[in-house]
């Protein structure tokens, strides 16, 4: 499931990435109007508009460069998450994660009754329940599966 999941969140923040690189180019500055509570703006067929100060902030905040440097953001710790290893216990390996492997793919953990089995450390646990959270945002979207939902 981790895959799966993984591969989701990877595909939504490509869609945020090309969203935001498409739309450079168009001014993101926030105008103050004539009235303290309103603010102009331009639209994406550059026709300037007014409207609240609290859209425009938003819309402003949102800010292509901004948003492909959440991306970028995003992305690392979407790796350090899927990089997270299997518990191994250094002193005796024994007692090391059952899915814990070496470069080779031969289990570390010498217990031949876990040895090659499912994690039991921990990790796959904490890696779904995070992937759940980060995908959280994208529960609308079609592809998202209601079995990602944290807690399902």
């Amino acid at each position: 499931m981790n895959d799966d999941l993984a591969r989701f969140l990877e595909a939504r923040l490509d869609d945020t990435a090309a969203k935001a690189t498409a739309a450079r180019g168009a001014t993101w500055d926030v105008t103050p109007g004539d009235v303290a509570a309103d603010a102009w703006v331009i639209n994406e067929d550059m026709h300037l508009f007014e409207t609240d100060a609290g859209t425009a902030a938003h819309i402003a905040e949102h800010d292509p460069a901004r948003v492909l440097a959440e991306v970028a953001a995003k992305r690392r710790l979407l790796a350090d998450l899927l990089d997270e290893g299997h518990e191994r216990n250094e002193d005796d390996h024994w007692y090391s994660c059952a899915a814990l492997v070496d470069h080779d793919g031969e289990p570390l953990c010498i217990d031949e009754s876990r040895a090659g089995g499912p994690c039991d450390c921990g990790r796959d646990k904490r890696v779904q329940r995070r992937l759940a959270l980060f995908a959280l945002p994208y529960a609308n979207h079609h592809d998202y599966q209601p079995e990602w939902a944290p807690g399902a």
